[in-house]
């Protein structure tokens, strides 16, 4: 290994461990937004994450990265099924977090990096270790010991998984900076969230105007609580294997 993917590899450890500690404080953010819906939700975190990485591209002057990227056909592809899988991961873990099922979200992102090891194996050729296989059994002992305390099929948790280790093999194999790509994505997903947002979502807190102001800023935030952690981990994912991201994530929950 040259230095210069010892430093990105460096890199990419440090940016999968900011975005994994990231994530683990987010359940409070969620929970503090419990009187909201949770597509509402959604379509705040698109709107707002748009909006942010619009101007974070408009002063770096990287529209050009945006424009090479929306004109090739198979860049687009990736792009709009990651688009599709995060903003299903989403929704899943918002509804989880408010409906009180806080152990179903959490075995979920256990369970994801032993999914980036195997998709690793299978789609991208990486192979383990020793040292790594031993770590691998001891991560599948401890989910294995959840998975039977849970007492049943955790369905919301392997939702999650699944979807989250799938957004990160296709995002490893697209190659697209992560402010771009990100931007893409939510690009994708904006006209979904925003038609929600003005003509359909009715309750008590679609409103801006009838909200408190505390609340109000708690919704505009969720462009903060969503970019950074998934620019971090879009980072990562370009410079490292799926089985290192995988070890990352165990490491950053210790």
């Amino acid at each position: 290994m040259t230095p210069d993917d010892q430093q990105r590899s460096r890199q990419g450890v440090l940016l999968a461990i900011g975005a994994y500690t990231m994530w683990g404080i987010a359940p409070i953010y969620f929970k503090s937004l419990d009187g909201v819906s949770a597509l509402e939700i959604l379509s705040h975190r698109v709107v707002w994450s748009f909006f942010l990485l619009a101007a974070l591209l408009h002063f770096g002057r990287n529209w050009r990265s945006v424009r090479d990227v929306m004109r090739s056909k198979s860049k687009m592809f990736y792009l709009v099924t990651t688009g599709i899988l995060v903003g299903l991961n989403w929704l899943i873990f918002i509804w989880a977090v408010n409906s009180n099922m806080m152990l179903d979200a959490s075995l979920g992102y256990y369970i994801n990096p032993l999914i980036n090891v195997i998709l690793g194996m299978l789609f991208l050729g990486e192979r383990l270790r020793k040292l790594q296989w031993f770590a691998v059994a001891m991560a599948s002992g401890g989910v294995l010991v959840q998975l039977i305390a849970f007492g049943s099929v955790p369905v919301i948790a392997i939702a999650l998984a699944l979807s989250f280790g799938f957004y990160g093999l296709l995002r490893k194999k697209v190659s697209v900076d992560a402010q771009t790509g990100l931007f893409v994505e939510t690009l994708i997903m904006l006209p979904a969230a925003a038609i929600y947002l003005l003509f359909i979502a009715d309750s008590a807190t679609s409103s801006f105007s009838n909200n408190p102001m505390a609340l109000n800023l708690l919704l505009l935030s969720a462009g903060i609580v969503t970019t950074l952690p998934l620019l971090c981990f879009t980072g990562a994912a370009t410079r490292l294997k799926l089985s290192t991201l995988a070890f990352s994530n165990t490491l950053a929950r210790v």
